[in-house]
């Protein structure tokens, strides 16, 4: 089967910096980390080896500058004899098995293995969630509470997350006496791999907890009141901390994103914190004036002045009906865009005194019809080569 990119492999562009590669590398293997998917069913465990098993290979090769200038210019053929290999792919080269333990040092705590070796007890952050919530354009403007609803992980309450209930069940992994890690011969070079036994813990329990397996982790529905201030946009991302997955050996939660969308409404529009409304006048409120009642966000109605003269596509402002911007105290205005309608169905006494109108205003080059003889004007000039 044919590798994948390793720039795909770790979501990062070709140009992407050494830090924002090892940033990548971490995030990815947080989440498919054997001591996170333990709990996992066979089939997506394996899954998840395999994928931290490549995203491995890719560090390996991306970390290391001459690796990836050799990859950059040939592709997977340039590093085939330091990415290639059995079980633990990607280390055969050395230096680049050296900054992988590094970077885990720097995930899990335990300082990296130049300085002394990961510690397979250390505490583990909990992998962030998120959610994504609708709200109308009136609590947007207002600002709501929620109440939302979601899975999570959670330390076991019955073992307190410590996996057993008896202290003295935790023991010492025999396989890889405590360290977590198990070494073997891979060629010429001896190679070094997460023990299958303790997933990396160093322990393991004689007498695991019922409820959660011996992880000290079980799935809980986590119900969460979420305040969504005034003034918040289309697209906006509340944080609220602590509210993600449980973390691992005493180690925090994680936090939970909450993406906002606010939905589409029926009469209005928000561009930053000015609405936006189509008003429907009367061809004769628009050539003599008058005034037309508007809604407002709130739900009462306003008065529009309409001037004598006004053309469909005019813009006319109320001022400060609009929308509190998100942490000011400035108003928005009401932005209300005319549209004439041009009246159906009339009567015949009706057309009658609309063509007395037609008649007494003398045709299109009349002033009372601005744009149409100016229209006229240019036909003429045109046909006269003007």
């Amino acid at each position: 089967m044919s590798k994948r990119d390793y720039y795909e492999v770790l979501g990062v562009s070709k140009g992407a910096s050494d830090d924002e590669i090892k940033k990548a590398y971490r995030k990815l293997a947080m989440k498919f980390h054997p001591d996170r998917v333990s709990t996992l069913p066979d089939k997506e465990k394996k899954e998840a080896e395999d994928k931290f098993k490549e995203l491995q290979e890719a560090y390996a090769v991306l970390s290391d500058a001459q690796k990836r200038q050799m990859y950059d210019q040939f592709g997977h053929a340039g590093v085939g004899g330091n990415s290639a290999g059995g079980g633990f792919e990607g280390f055969s080269g050395g230096a680049g098995f050296e900054d992988i333990f590094d970077v885990f040092g720097d995930i899990f705590g335990g300082g990296g293995r130049r300085g002394g070796g990961r510690n397979p007890n250390g505490a583990m952050r909990g992998s962030d969630l998120e959610y994504n919530i609708q709200i109308t354009l009136e609590e947007s403007a207002t600002g709501v509470e929620k109440e939302i609803k979601f899975p999570r992980t959670e330390k076991c309450g019955t073992c307190d997350g410590k996996g057993t209930k008896k202290p003295e069940d935790v023991v010492t992994c025999k396989t890889c006496n405590g360290v977590g890690q198990v070494r073997f011969a891979q060629g010429f070079f001896s190679v070094q791999q997460t023990c299958p036994d303790c997933h990396g813990r160093g322990k393991t329990i004689k007498s695991p907890c019922t409820d959660c397996r011996g992880s000290g982790l079980i799935k809980e529905n986590r119900k969460v009141k979420v305040t969504i201030p005034a003034g918040v946009e289309n697209g906006s991302t509340l944080r609220l901390t602590g509210e993600g997955e449980a973390g691992l050996n005493g180690g925090p939660n994680g936090d939970l994103y909450v993406h906002v969308t606010v939905k589409q409404h029926k009469v209005f529009t928000r561009q930053g914190k000015d609405l936006h409304c189509e008003v429907p006048i009367t061809f004769i409120a628009a050539a003599l004036g008058g005034e037309v009642d508007v809604p407002t966000l709130d739900g009462k109605t306003v008065k529009l002045k309409i001037p004598e003269g006004t053309q469909t596509n005019q813009v006319l402002r109320i001022r400060e009906k609009g929308i509190k911007g998100l942490r000011s105290v400035l108003v928005g205005d009401l932005y209300c865009h005319i549209y004439v309608e041009t009246p159906v169905k009339l009567t015949d006494a009706q057309k009658d005194l609309l063509k007395q109108f037609g008649d007494s205003s003398s045709g299109a080059n009349s002033p009372h019809h601005p744009k149409s003889s100016s229209f006229f004007d240019k036909v003429k000039g045109f046909f006269a080569g003007e």
